[in-house]
């Protein structure tokens, strides 16, 4: 028996853009907040700086639910520089709350394959 979705590692969704502009006018956009608030409001951030950044390729944002249960993700811009001055956006949004990861033991009817046993 095949385990049930929630046991499933949560997947990450990706998109990619090919944009009409260089990659450091993209770079401005996503890095500087006063061009980022335009089109992801601070509102939506768990904190209004960086998690991470390398300077003209990535930037990387927590960002926190505006409803319960309030989880936690990352969402990661990376920008490549393509033909004709053009640039690929790539956004690479993923769950990560450490509320969503496993604790303790797993409760003997919980239909794991290990214990299967009926409550």
């Amino acid at each position: 028996m095949k385990p049930t979705a929630p046991q499933d590692p949560p997947q990450d969704i990706v998109l990619e853009y090919e944009l009409d502009a260089p990659p450091e006018k993209v770079w401005r956009a996503i890095s500087i907040p006063e061009f980022r608030e335009q089109w992801l409001p601070g509102r939506a951030l768990a904190s209004a700086e960086p998690a991470d950044a390398t300077p003209a390729e990535e930037v990387r944002y927590r960002m926190r639910d505006e409803e319960p249960p309030f989880l936690e993700s990352l969402v990661t811009f990376q920008i490549r520089p393509v033909a004709d001055g053009r640039t690929l956006l790539r956004i690479i949004h993923a769950l990560d709350d450490a509320r969503l990861e496993r604790r303790g033991r797993l409760a003997a009817n919980d239909a794991s394959p290990f214990l299967m046993r009926a409550a």
